[in-house]
């Protein structure tokens, strides 16, 4: 009898799992599912927490590694281990048991390479060696898409080549946040800088494409320019024109008005020569993938990247959407079957109905070549009732509706407009008005009118025909140069993916190419959180802007491959290839390697140009916090990744979190429990629930919850 194994990402991956089958027995620990077709004896499904094993600190390897110092860089372990996460070791515990009760396991971690590295991580420091490891690889949550995944599961080829890729980019990313961190903090300090810097492979260019267009807009000197304009009043209503001169000069503009004969202000007559009109058919969205719906969702609702990312998780468990981490546009014959299917009930959950111009596959949409590891994101066959809609949550409404209005989207007609075009004489000078007339709204009937704020770009003209005279006043009309407007969170996320390259139309979703950029689908939300929380960045009013410490950053990795998005776009496609059998893990490796070395050598000629800022923080990071309640010598300070007494080289031990049970511990706090031994009632505390408690310090000097205090 073989006894099967399954180890999923998360809970409620497991959970979703399991409901696709018969449960026999829930456990703290894991899920028994009863035999049936595709598991005869049963199976037991586990989980992770998210990483249950994580990379091993500097100290890990060697105590004096903890302590900041230029002379001990750069920082290379001779291998790289894991150790068991914080706080996660029960769960550890029973997944190693059952995996060395297993005859089979089976991956069923997240289908991207992180879920490669997860499995494997684990698997690893468990020690379980020799057993026969199967991949499960959906793209969906619904149950039949579940069955059918356990029952087609796939050797596990291509999921080590992944994990050699995950491998590589977790390794390299180490590396270079712990030397660079190091290195431009300790250089910086000399210089009198108070606080530390956070630097990263894909966080650091990320924050340099920000402020390149801060300088960019600091640096802009806004000009006047002058033209000549004309408003005209045809039988059939008004409308403007603009004369073929653009001048800084306002003088030439006035002489070619004095050429004509023509003076501001004075009625003139003027003719229609020409009316251009033009029918332009524009075809609905292409599919979407994760940055596209990231860009939609933030230009209509603001809702941050890492919003809809959530947003769409909590959907993807729901069963009511495709893997959300995509990258990919397209979908298959398969899919666009289902979608067929299921055309009437998509269109009665929207309240829509309308006749579908064709039912047979577009390469615009359709294209299984297009298509590999996932497709674009779109509804699953499970189709809500209205009841079930309107019990999702406002976000959840408004994301689902966006990606099932831009499924729908493929089988309506073109939106059609009619493009037309004035060409208006006073006196022999022509003057062109340009404008449009809606004819057929087709697929764009599907999503909500933009709000008028937004304004019309080209605005409707009256019908004019060629010959009629026109009353004419004319006035020379002054501008100014614009600078370039700063990111949107949207725009951020498009200019990561396409490595700065600004798209041709920039409310145009679609991105024309695909292009390497910085960070992949499903990590770049994150990078742009972990730069908010670095306070290198501040986003008001959906515009992000480069903070005071942000610029120091910039200043100080300027010229160096750190700056660089395109050289680290590159790195992202060298680990692509890793994935694809193409590339190795040991190259990759001895390059960030060699990239370290030669930023030790450089930082310290580049860094004396860096002006230091303070950084808006209030308190130096290392200041003191309050007196060791251990020992008399000693003061407690913030040692970046936790608290300790200044007094360690003595001998006192004493330590506390920066966080604790999913809350950060503030200085405020470490400093109550220090002088009071004792915090009031606290809350957002994270276990199975949301918790408040408060918190003591015991005779130890460890924190402890204290649920009897009430708040």
């Amino acid at each position: 009898m073989k006894k099967v194994v399954i180890l999923a990402e998360k809970p409620s991956q497991a959970k979703a799992y399991a409901e696709a089958f018969t449960i026999q027995e829930k456990t703290k620990t894991h899920i028994l599912l009863k035999p049936d077709d595709t598991f005869p004896n049963g199976a037991t499904i586990t989980w992770g927490v998210g990483h249950l094993v994580e990379l091993k600190e500097p100290h890990d390897y060697k105590p004096e590694w903890k302590r900041w110092k230029l002379d001990q860089l750069p920082i290379v372990p001779e291998r790289f281990l894991e150790k068991v996460s914080k706080g996660k070791w029960e769960q550890f515990q029973a997944v190693k048991r059952l995996f060395q009760q297993a005859d089979v396991i089976v991956n069923a971690a997240d289908v991207d390479r992180e879920g490669s590295n997860i499995f494997y991580s684990i698997l690893r420091l468990t020690g379980v060696k020799g057993k026969p490891v199967r991949r499960l690889w959906i793209n969906s949550l619904e149950k039949d898409e579940v069955r059918k995944g356990f029952k087609h599961l796939q050797d596990n080829e291509k999921d080590l080549r992944l994990f050699d890729e995950a491998k590589a980019r977790q390794i390299s990313d180490w590396l270079v946040g712990i030397n660079a961190s190091r290195l431009f903090t300790l250089l910086l300090q000399k210089k009198g800088f108070s606080s530390h810097l956070s630097i990263g492979r894909v966080q650091s260019p990320t924050v340099y494409l920000i402020y390149q267009r801060h300088k960019e807009i600091e640096n802009f000197v806004s000009e006047p320019f002058y033209q000549i304009e004309g408003l005209f009043q045809s039988e059939q209503g008004t409308y403007k024109g603009l004369a073929k001169i653009k001048e800084k000069d306002k003088s030439k503009v006035q002489t070619l008005m004095d050429q004509y004969g023509l003076k501001e202000n004075e009625a003139h007559k003027g003719v229609v020569q020409k009316v251009d009109k033009k029918t332009r058919y524009q075809k609905s969205p292409k599919l979407h993938s994760l940055s596209t719906l990231q860009s939609v969702a933030n230009r209509r609702w603001k809702y941050t990247p890492s919003q809809v990312l959530k947003t769409m998780q909590k959907l993807y468990e729901k069963r009511l959407v495709t893997y959300p981490r995509t990258d990919c546009n397209f979908i298959t014959d398969n899919e666009f079957a289902y979608l067929v299917k299921n055309l009437n009930a998509y269109q009665e959950a929207m309240n829509v109905s309308f006749t579908p111009i064709s039912l047979k596959p577009n390469k615009r949409y359709v294209d299984s070549r297009k298509v590999q590891e996932h497709y674009a994101i779109i509804p699953t066959k499970s189709v809500p009732s209205q009841k079930k809609l309107s019990g999702l949550s406002r976000d959840e409404q408004n994301i689902y509706r966006e990606v099932l209005a831009t499924t729908l989207a493929m089988f309506h007609t073109d939106y059609i407009y009619e493009e037309t075009t004035i060409f208006t004489h006073v006196q022999d000078l022509p003057f062109k008005s340009t404008g449009k007339r809606e004819v057929s709204r087709g697929w764009k009937e599907l999503f909500p009118k933009p709000s008028k704020a937004g304004g019309e770009k080209e605005p409707l003209l009256p019908d004019v025909q060629k010959g009629e005279e026109v009353g004419a006043k004319l006035h020379i009309k002054e501008s100014m140069t614009q600078p370039p407007k700063p990111y949107t969170e949207g725009q951020l996320i498009n200019m990561m993916k396409t490595c700065g390259k600004l798209m041709d139309d920039e409310e145009d979703v679609e991105i024309l190419k695909e292009v390497e950029g910085l960070g992949t689908e499903a990590t770049r939300s994150s990078i742009i959180e972990t730069i908010k929380a670095q306070k290198y960045i501040e986003v008001k009013k959906n515009n992000v802007s480069v903070t005071d410490k942000g610029i120091m950053l910039c200043e100080a990795i300027e010229g160096t491959l750190l700056s660089s998005p395109s050289l680290t776009a590159k790195w992202e496609a060298y680990l692509k290839k890793i994935g694809n059998g193409e590339g190795s893990k040991q190259v990759f490796l001895k390059q960030t390697g060699q990239f370290i070395e030669k930023l030790i050598q450089e930082t310290p000629g580049s860094i004396e140009q860096v002006h230091v800022k303070s950084t808006g923080e209030k308190k130096k990071w290392n200041e003191p916090i309050a007196k060791c309640p251990a020992c008399a010598a000693g003061e407690i300070i913030d040692r970046y990744k936790f608290y300790a007494c200044s007094a360690y080289k003595d001998g006192c031990s004493v330590t506390f979190p920066k966080r604790l049970a999913g809350k950060t511990l503030t200085q405020n706090m470490i400093k109550t429990l220090c002088e009071k031994k004792r915090t009031k009632v606290l809350k957002g505390f994270k276990g199975k629930k949301t918790f408040s408690t408060a918190l003591t310090l015991d005779e130890d000097y460890k924190i402890k919850f204290d649920f009897k205090k009430k708040a």
